[in-house]
């Protein structure tokens, strides 16, 4: 599996999480509509079948790009010293 940029997990992780918050709030057709269409696309970027396989899946990746962000920066300190 590829893995996602980091700002687009996060763009629709915010989208799923604000999709959420107005369907649970007062839910309509369309914000029905919103969280499902948030809820599939968080799936498909993670390779999860359910929602909160893909939020699961979603917090592992992100550590996993602040470790390689990480790794990334020290290497570039290494380098430049």
């Amino acid at each position: 599996m590829l893995l996602p940029a980091e700002k687009n997990l996060r763009a629709v992780l915010a989208r799923f999480a604000e999709a959420r918050f107005r369907h649970d709030l007062q839910p309509t057709l369309r914000t029905g509509r919103e969280l499902e269409d948030a809820s599939y696309t968080l799936c498909v970027m993670t390779g999860t079948r359910s929602v909160d396989q893909a939020l699961a899946a979603a917090d592992v990746l992100l550590e996993q790009l602040r470790a390689d962000r990480h790794a990334a920066a020290k290497a570039t300190q290494i380098l430049a010293a």
